[in-house]
């Protein structure tokens, strides 16, 4: 073989050699580039931190982020006094109210209590069904004042769907109770007195079965919804809110 050709043959390897190398140091950059840009969080957060925020549910002074249902300002019935949301029923029927943004994951938290005899509830991730306002509901309800009353109705319970455990206590008629929702992905915890008092898993077999033998059986993808509206009832009784504070868990 002659020193010429051995020489091109030399020559051709390394800089394939040379290739082959930068080739594999571009690939090894890229990759670090792309696991750099998953895990440099704050990168993700400065870009959203120009988001307009939501405002608070409840400024313990004013309705001012909620309407009627139909969008109108709320003149009559629902008030606010000493820091405490009241249905004022010598003011004939209000009709509920709706908050005016929508909510995600959230934890809400609120002390309540109602007339005896009385039926009404909170409901979240509202939104419109056809003509329809509906959403999952934390009932609030004088169990002591019913004549009958079945336990997927009672306080506490997710209206129609889900009733409260054995860790359910409910003070007297005419005292306040303290309540805490958690809404987070498919998972709903309601809380009463500090206890919880049930939690579901939307989309399971179990909430299956349980939307199908319900009021909301025709309602296409009832509940599944990631965001809603949060709603205060007027089924005809005086209630009462306060310490209301909603924490996104977002």
């Amino acid at each position: 073989m002659s020193n010429s050709l051995t020489d091109r043959r030399i020559v051709l390897t390394t800089v394939l050699a040379i290739n082959v190398c930068l080739l594999f140091a571009e690939s090894t950059d890229a990759a670090g580039s792309r696991r750099f840009r998953r895990s440099n969080r704050p990168v993700a957060a400065s870009c959203c931190s120009s988001l307009p925020s939501v405002p608070p549910l409840f400024d313990g002074k004013t309705l001012d982020n909620w309407t009627t249902l139909d969008g109108k300002p709320i003149t009559t019935g629902w008030e606010v006094v000493d820091g405490v949301i009241h249905l004022n029923k010598e003011q004939g029927r209000a009709g509920h109210i709706i908050t005016k943004h929508e909510y995600g994951d959230f934890e809400l938290s609120f002390d309540w209590k109602i007339a005896t005899g009385g039926n009404s509830g909170v409901k979240y991730r509202v939104q419109k069904y056809g003509n329809k306002t509906l959403g999952c509901e934390y009932q609030i309800y004088d169990d002591a004042g019913a004549r009958k009353l079945k336990p997927r109705n009672s306080a506490g319970s997710l209206y129609d769907l889900y009733e409260p455990n054995e860790h359910k206590q409910l003070n007297a008629t005419g005292e306040f109770n303290s309540t805490r929702i958690v809404v987070q992905g498919d998972r709903i915890e309601h809380w009463l007195n500090g206890k919880q008092i049930l939690a579901a898993t939307v989309g399971s077999p179990d909430w299956d079965e349980r939307i199908a033998a319900s009021k909301f059986s025709e309602e296409k993808n009832f509940g599944e919804n990631r965001f809603g509206k949060i709603m205060l009832t007027d089924h005809g009784s005086e209630v009462w809110y306060r310490k209301v504070q909603l924490r996104s868990l977002d």
